[in-house]
């Protein structure tokens, strides 16, 4: 069976190949009906663009590139899910790039991208990225661009990211309210804005329930393999030590977890642990691990339509703007109440 094309939908619909077309790229000049009508038979027909032609017919590549720390970390394969579904269905195909956490190899995927012709990038900033000149430079060059989870200010595109505030506010305030007082906070490195959005979170919560902050209870980690040990170490030394322990990353909740159980230390009876973590086993971990989630799917397909509107320059007058997802708080064994004591 030969494969639908956009004139075959046009004949079908008595439209002109190039309403169909316009329709099918979502453009804004095509009216919501007709666009609904397209789409519909598009998708009853499993019609779907041919990249390879669409680029032959100007400088369009049809390419996103997606360039992010790790696809290992659960929350970036989740977002790069969504990216490629939003991508597919709109006839672009993409190109993953991954800088390890690393600057250089930040620059040099964007390198290599533009290099390759790509319409327009998606990126989530290593953690050793604290310079954002070649993302100015980009953006001056009017190369499309929209920054996701790791972001910054200093570069005036558009944002989609987590509300990283509200998730550690959630979580410090569940510690809080089973009875927590010293609570431990290990995170990533200090200038991720990620990082000072759960901070802030943190501390906003302490605040509200009267307890001072401690910065001798924050540390903070570099992605290291094995530095969750040295770090618990260290606050475990600590007098009075930490009643709790809030972790801002995947690496970091399973190297504490693995560091408590080698060290003996009780789960949730001695300390209560909760995390932020995407990841789809939290609930088999021994104790089953309370967590925040991040709507990664969703931020990756928010991040790729927002790319895909602005190279086809469909809201001119739109200007970049952030858009912020709420998290959510799964509460589980690993933070239920510390004990009463009796007496």
């Amino acid at each position: 069976m030969d494969p639908v094309t956009i004139k075959d939908i046009a004949h079908a619909l008595n439209l002109s190949t190039s309403t169909v077309s316009r329709a099918l790229r979502d453009s804004y000049e095509i009216s919501p009906e007709t666009k609904r009508l397209v789409m519909e038979y598009a998708e009853r027909l499993n019609y779907r663009p041919n990249p390879i032609a669409l680029s032959l017919k100007g400088s369009s590549s049809k390419a996103l590139a997606v360039i992010v720390p790790q696809i290992a970390n659960n929350f970036f394969s989740q977002a790069i899910n969504g990216i490629e579904a939003i991508a597919y269905n709109r006839g672009y195909h993409v190109i993953i790039f991954q800088t390890h956490e690393s600057y250089e190899r930040e620059v040099a995927n964007i390198q290599q991208a533009v290099s390759r012709r790509v319409d327009g990038l998606l990126l989530s900033l290593s953690s050793e990225t604290s310079d954002v000149a070649h993302l100015k430079a980009l953006h001056e060059q009017g190369m499309p661009l929209v920054l996701f989870d790791r972001v910054t200010s200093e570069v005036d595109v558009t944002k989609v990211v987590a509300d990283n505030f509200g998730g550690a506010y959630a979580a410090t305030s569940h510690l809080l309210q089973t009875g927590r007082r010293r609570i431990a906070h290990l995170t990533i490195p200090p200038y991720l804005s990620i990082t000072q959005e759960r901070l802030a979170g943190y501390r906003a919560a302490l605040e509200q329930y009267g307890v001072p902050y401690d910065e001798n209870l924050v540390r903070y980690g570099t992605f290291g393999p094995d530095e969750a040990g040295p770090l618990v170490d260290e606050l475990l030394a600590l007098s009075p030590p930490p009643d709790a322990f809030f972790t801002a990353s995947d690496r970091l909740a399973l190297g504490c977890l693995a560091a408590l159980r080698e060290r003996g230390v009780d789960i949730p009876g001695q300390v209560a642990l909760l995390s932020f973590t995407n990841s789809q086993s939290a609930h088999l971990l021994n104790p089953p691990l309370s967590t925040v989630t991040q709507p990664a799917l969703e931020i990756g397909q928010l991040a790729a339509e927002r790319l895909i509107e602005l190279i086809e320059r469909k809201h001119k007058s739109t200007g970049p703007s952030t858009m912020k997802l709420p998290t959510t708080l799964v509460v589980r064994e690993s933070s239920r109440p510390a004990p009463k004591l009796v007496g």
